[in-house]
């Protein structure tokens, strides 16, 4: 599963290169033109008929994680946050450091005190501690501006589940190639971005160079569907289908796209559901803004615990998003006018 390979590689907003390098290697199976452009978008196009809607499907490799930024006297690194991630998640957690992977352990100041164990430490208190005695020992394996990401094994579990490291939005990246690589009529630019945990950077300028007539976005979105969290605040349900998207912060789906896809659900028996937050955004954002207006809608993958060390997902989920794409992609091959 290309999704395993995807995990396991390190790509942090702003270093992609491992994620584009296996993004690029598959998609050369099955594209008929692939390009990096000046920011890092690996964009791949398929030859279709020429007649029918240009149609660019989008997910982001790059994933939150942190960059150190001073090497103390003592060894320990300091670091900042790259993306949002809620920093309740940060202690204790093992990170791989630098290029070369040097491991890690995320730590904070000691709590003396009732008071301080009820505290939450910024991620300004804290520290990744790599084993090494003093700075002089620390500067052989890293140096300040090496990314840092979490260290977490891909793995089956459960009931249908999988767990692993930036499912987000690895799942998307995933999706896209599972269907580059099936035969359509419509001629796709599927478009890998960079830089979207940071500011939704490369879909700017991808959306500007492909053109496209309409657009479809691949994303994972949180669940919230664990104890303590009221019914009616879970933004999606794991394993009720993929979800969605009506509005966020950045966007609001084309209705005619977001129709359309509810009523191929429903036609051909795929579970589906619509994503009940409103909160964050992704590419959608700014493709939809860009030239003269794009057509976009967004389909998520539900995803536990995004943005922290392991997410976890539920493979029907997965699979049926494929399914509901593929869907659309055979019901516009007639031409569509969104």
């Amino acid at each position: 599963m290309i999704l395993r390979q995807l995990s396991k590689a390190r790509g942090v907003a702003g270093d992609e290169g491992q994620v584009r390098k296996i993004i690029k290697e598959e998609a050369a199976r099955h594209a008929d033109e692939i390009r990096i452009d000046a920011l890092g978008n690996l964009v791949a196009h398929r030859d279709g008929d020429p007649d029918l809607p240009r149609l660019m499907i989008a997910a982001h490799m790059d994933e939150v994680g942190l960059m150190v930024t001073h090497i103390g006297k003592d060894g320990l690194l300091k670091f900042l946050k790259v993306g949002g991630i809620d920093d309740r998640v940060l202690p204790s957690t093992v990170v791989q450091v630098g290029k070369e992977g040097v491991v890690g352990v995320i730590a904070t100041k000691p709590a003396l005190t009732p008071q301080q164990r009820s505290t939450v430490n910024s991620s300004e208190e804290m520290f990744i501690d790599i084993g090494a005695a003093d700075r002089k020992t620390a500067e052989k394996e890293v140096s300040p501006g090496d990314y840092v990401t979490f260290c977490t094994d891909f793995e089956d579990f459960g009931d249908d589940r999988l767990k692993g490291r930036a499912f987000d939005d690895r799942a998307g990246c995933a999706m896209l190639l599972e269907i580059l690589s099936a035969e359509h009529q419509v001629p796709l630019s599927a478009v890998f971005t960079v830089q979207e945990e940071v500011g939704l950077r490369g879909a700017y300028v991808a959306a500007w160079d492909v053109r496209p007539d309409m657009a479809l976005v691949f994303e994972g979105t949180t669940c919230a569907d664990t104890p303590g969290s009221d019914e009616q605040l879970h933004s999606t349900t794991l394993g009720a289908g993929p979800a969605l998207g009506m509005m966020d912060r950045s966007s609001i789906a084309h209705p005619g796209m977001l129709a359309q896809l509810m009523r191929i659900a429903e036609q051909e028996n795929i579970p589906y559901q619509l994503r009940r937050s409103t909160a964050g955004g992704n590419d959608a954002g700014p493709i939809h803004l860009n030239r003269s207006g794009i057509p976009t809608a967004t389909i998520s993958t539900p995803c536990r615990y995004i943005h922290s060390p392991v997410s976890v997902l539920k493979r029907s989920d997965y699979e049926n998003g494929v399914r509901l794409v593929t869907a659309f992609l055979q019901s516009i091959e007639g031409g569509f006018r969104p």
